[in-house]
């Protein structure tokens, strides 16, 4: 049993594998540094929306663009990701013998280099997209009181009732891959690596005296001075090498930062910020007639109190400040012209949406 525990924790000493820690770690980085920015951004854009409006709107494909930019700067200079750089470890071309790797400070071959920005940086960037056109015609769906008659809605509702299943073939796909690399029966913790055609390696004492003696602007000013194009593509070169060097000199130094904004904005500790700061709540109104079948409030918070089911596209009514399912508020307060729990008159235009922090 010690020797499993050993193979988890410690590497093979002949390919130099890296532990499942360190590999899921490096993956984490990356998920950690995209909700920090975003909420940044999120600031920014309430506090003058004029100014940074654009920022918030546009923040997928800016986030994008930097991590293009980012990533094929550490995967030709460096071998690696910045996440993997960052953990000391490299992509290694499959095929390659122990003997024949190339150092990481040569960088990938072209044809790994653009895989592996298309895994890391496009691939990413679908996926969120997906998911909010998910949401939205999810959110479209449960607010239309009318049900589908078109072919295309139809379609799009077998589309939403299939992508759970779909994302969770995905993510088992992932699962059983990072089991079979715990237990060393694959080479890649990730089936991305491997259709990129590379693994997962750390970075040897030649890998690292090459990164930190490589050979920078000197080999540049040593190159014959050619035509005008070729000046001003060397420029644009320098110009975007040097970019993502600050970029990801930035990133390194807050990369602890944004672990922290992670767990300070985590729920656990907004919900112990929110016990001790939080002012008294003020009792909710109460029924005008008590002697009515109104429904009792359910004891959990995400309940609707007249279907009893957890709230799907939650409207609060303005009249008494309690929150329902929109198309049971709308039906009961269309009939009877009342709110549900209090009883106090009200119209279907009292009824308002609510929007989470993230929409």
């Amino acid at each position: 049993m010690a020797e499993h525990g050993a193979h988890i924790t410690a590497a093979s000493a002949v390919d130099d594998q890296p532990s499942i820690f360190e590999v899921v770690a490096q993956d984490s980085l990356m998920t950690a540094v995209r909700p920090a920015l975003q909420h940044v951004v999120k600031v920014l854009a309430e506090s003058n929306p004029a100014r940074y409006g654009f920022l918030w709107k546009w923040f997928d494909e800016i986030f994008t663009l930097l991590d293009l930019l980012l990533q094929q700067h550490y995967l030709s200079k460096t071998s690696a990701s910045f996440s993997e750089n960052f953990y000391g470890l490299k992509r290694i071309v499959m095929g390659d013998t122990h003997k024949l790797q190339r150092l990481a400070s040569a960088g990938l071959p072209k044809k790994q280099l653009w895989k592996s920005v298309i895994f890391l940086v496009l691939l990413p960037y679908l996926k969120v997209k997906l998911e909010k056109l998910i949401s939205s015609l999810r959110e479209e769906d449960e607010y239309s009181i009318h049900p589908p008659t078109s072919r295309w809605k139809r379609f799009y509702r077998a589309f939403l009732a299939a992508y759970p299943f779909v994302n969770m073939a995905w993510e088992g796909w992932f699962l059983v891959q990072q089991l079979r690399y715990i237990l060393g029966k694959a080479q890649h913790h990730s089936p991305l690596l491997s259709l990129a055609g590379v693994r997962l390696g750390r970075l040897t004492v030649q890998d690292i005296q090459a990164l930190e003696h490589k050979p920078g602007g000197a080999s540049m000013m040593q190159q014959p001075a050619g035509s005008v194009g070729e000046k001003i593509k060397s420029a644009l070169k320098q110009a975007v090498g040097g970019a993502a060097s600050c970029l990801s000199t930035g990133l390194s130094v807050g990369v602890f930062f944004l672990q922290f904004l992670e767990w300070w904005y985590s729920s656990g500790n907004q919900e112990t910020i929110k016990s001790l700061t939080a002012l008294p709540t003020p009792p909710p109104p109460v029924h005008l007639d008590y002697n009515s079948d109104s429904p009792l409030l359910p004891q959990m918070k995400t309940v609707c109190p007249l279907c009893r089911k957890n709230r799907v596209n939650d409207p609060v009514l303005a009249t008494s400040g309690y929150v329902f399912c929109y198309r049971c508020a709308f039906n009961y307060v269309k009939s009877h012209r009342a709110c549900p729990i209090t009883g106090y008159p009200t119209q279907v235009q009292h009824l308002i949406k609510l929007y989470s922090p993230e929409s």
